[in-house]
């Protein structure tokens, strides 16, 4: 029996092998934060010996960012200091591999001035636009992971003493990326394989409409581009060929909706964590792709405002798949943290689309547009799935196909 400290060290190996495909020679940047340097450290010793070029960190500060947001100056958050965008800008041109360890405080700007949030969230979208398109497009291999902090788990397990938390979350994500019985790697890929037979069947049906009902009350209709198709599992770097997984854990299979084909009422199933708040109870009513209505119990002034960031935010850019029979929703767990509650249900994003066009990889801003991509300086998941989910699907040819019932893929 492996010992906590040996998995998080094969936790480790397995992002960098399977989650970022590194190889030697290559530059890997971090982003990690300073209380959680220890699993950055660990990183990057596996990458050197890896083979690693260089290893370059980007710290983040929880506590920093919120006396940003309560203290700095108003008109700072209108800008990106342009040595921020160019590092991002010049480490994506080169192909580096970027790991992301996601381990935020989900309510750190809770009571924070909501307009401040939304102004940063412009700059920094249309300062790191460059970026985020290599990174939609694959042009470099990308994963994001995450490791438990004390404020997080104080929130998800909030009874629990603090020691008994963070082991239970811990087991957790390690049972979530497969990471249980000491073949980390052969069980992550023949994860994988599986998500990929599930992305060959909906890519045989040749799908033109998806219908969602559930007893919350969602009932939306999803056209989808004519030349769509769905990723899931490992995904190829345009550049360098390598297969990468974007993110440990991950349940979904994906793909793009009509930018102005989407049509009905949709409730979230789970709180989101957005810019350090938490919206709940929340939901959006779309006509011909543009949400007209948003609304929430909590939250809805951070809501509104960031479908508000630019036109694109207003429309979805993601349709994604997820059996309510998973590890991660078999968790019981909420996590309030996206990459881990995105993967235990169903979910949509509003904004940018990832391009998952025939040919989308090649296609100009223009052209993605023109096949009924959205495109947006933002891209934010919320989730959709139920147990008692029920997703019809229609294929070009006027058949009507099953996709979930009771929650699950229905093949």
């Amino acid at each position: 029996m492996k010992t906590l400290a040996e998995k998080q060290v094969e936790y480790a190996r397995l992002v960098l092998t399977e989650g970022l495909a590194l190889q030697k020679g290559q530059l890997l940047a971090i982003d990690c934060p300073v209380d959680q340097a220890w699993f950055g450290r660990i990183c990057a010793k596996l990458a050197y010996e890896m083979g690693c070029r260089e290893v370059v960190m980007n710290w983040e500060d929880d506590e920093l960012t919120r006396e940003k947001y309560l203290h700095a100056a108003d008109e700072v958050f209108d800008t990106v200091h342009p040595w921020t965008a160019e590092f991002f800008d010049k480490v994506s041109e080169e192909g580096a591999a970027w790991l992301a360890i996601h381990a935020a405080d989900p309510e750190n700007l809770k009571g924070c001035d909501a307009e401040r949030i939304r102004r940063a969230q412009i700059a920094s979208g249309k300062a790191m636009k460059k970026f985020r398109e290599r990174e939609t497009n694959n042009e470099f291999p990308w994963c994001v992971c995450s490791i438990p902090t004390e404020k997080w788990v104080k929130k998800v397990f909030p009874d629990m003493e603090l020691s008994a938390a963070m082991e239970k979350m811990w087991d957790t994500i390690l049972t979530t990326a497969y990471v249980d019985d000491g073949n980390a790697v052969e069980n992550w890929r023949a994860h994988s394989a599986e998500l990929q037979r599930r992305t060959e069947v909906l890519n045989s049906y040749h799908l033109k409409t998806l219908h969602y009902e559930n007893a919350l009350g969602t009932d939306l209709t999803v056209e989808l581009p004519e030349t769509h198709f769905w990723s899931g599992g490992a995904e190829k770097c345009i550049t360098s060929g390598v297969m990468f997984s974007a993110n440990i854990p991950t349940e979904e299979v994906f793909t793009l909706p009509l930018k102005t084909g989407v049509n009905g009422i949709v409730y979230a199933s789970k709180p989101l964590s957005l810019n350090g708040n938490l919206i709940e109870n929340f939901g959006f009513e779309l006509k011909d792709g543009k949400i007209i209505r948003a609304f929430a119990e909590k939250g809805e002034d951070v809501l509104k405002n960031a479908i508000a960031v630019d036109e694109g935010a207003s429309y979805l850019g993601e349709v994604a798949l997820v059996p309510y029979d998973s590890p991660i929703s078999n968790s019981g767990i909420l996590f309030y943290n996206t990459l881990f509650d995105e993967n235990a249900a169903c979910h949509f994003a509003f904004g940018e689309a990832y391009p998952c066009l025939e040919g989308g990889d090649k296609m100009s801003k223009e052209e993605l547009a023109a096949h009924g991509a959205n495109d947006s300086i933002t891209h934010v998941d919320f989730m959709v799935g139920t147990a008692d989910l029920k997703i019809t699907g229609t294929t070009r040819d006027g058949r009507e196909v099953p996709i979930f019932v009771n929650g699950n893929f229905a093949f």
